[in-house]
């Protein structure tokens, strides 16, 4: 076999090799998590503060609900379990689990203030 047959055998081999690596990378899945924080009476509540754990690392975000009382968490681990839950001015919500078994990318809640922080 000539040089340049084997310059375009190894040319081919590699560019078959990284085509074939490439197609073995996934991009991480994310998820999403919006929703809405409101009170008894079901009117949305401005400036709740929403926490979210990541139950594997127990790390907290917090996000403040807008004039609308929406929240929204993006870039989430697809695999990690969550647990989220609403405050403001004493009143709090329950805690919300959001699991890696559920596959939804986006995850819409609503969290309502019913209770008085510190209650079961």
């Amino acid at each position: 076999m000539n040089t340049s047959r084997r310059l375009a055998l190894l040319m081919l081999m590699a560019f078959s090799a990284s085509a074939i690596f490439a197609q073995g990378k996934h991009e991480p899945e994310l998820r999403t998590v919006r929703g809405t924080v409101v009170d008894k009476q079901e009117t949305p509540v401005e400036s709740a503060v929403v926490y979210l754990k990541n139950a594997r690392t127990q790390d907290i975000t917090t996000h403040i609900s807008d004039k609308e009382g929406t929240f929204r968490f993006s870039g989430l681990d697809l695999n990690a379990d969550y647990e989220i839950h609403a405050e403001h001015e004493g009143w709090t919500s329950p805690s919300r689990s959001i699991s890696n078994f559920d596959n939804r990318k986006e995850y819409v809640l609503t969290l309502k203030l019913d209770r008085k922080k510190g209650e079961k």
